[in-house]
């Protein structure tokens, strides 16, 4: 799949939290940074995604902030 983003950011699926509709998913980018992203379940189980999988997160945005102390 070729998409325009330009945030692919790779991991692996660390777990997932189904819930009646939605389902919690937690991608581990790297030791100790997770990114989690709230997806319906329907698309849980169309993409077959499970503890384990590989996958990139697409970050899609109009503005990104940088903040610090």
């Amino acid at each position: 799949m070729k998409v325009s983003a330009r945030n692919l950011i790779p991991g692996t699926v660390k777990a997932i939290n189904i819930g009646m509709v939605n389902a919690e998913v937690v991608i581990e980018a790297g030791p100790g940074v997770d990114i989690v992203s709230v997806i319906t379940k329907e698309s849980v189980e169309k993409m077959g995604l499970k503890e384990g999988s590989e996958v990139k997160a697409m970050v899609k945005a109009t503005s990104v902030m940088v903040v610090t102390d």
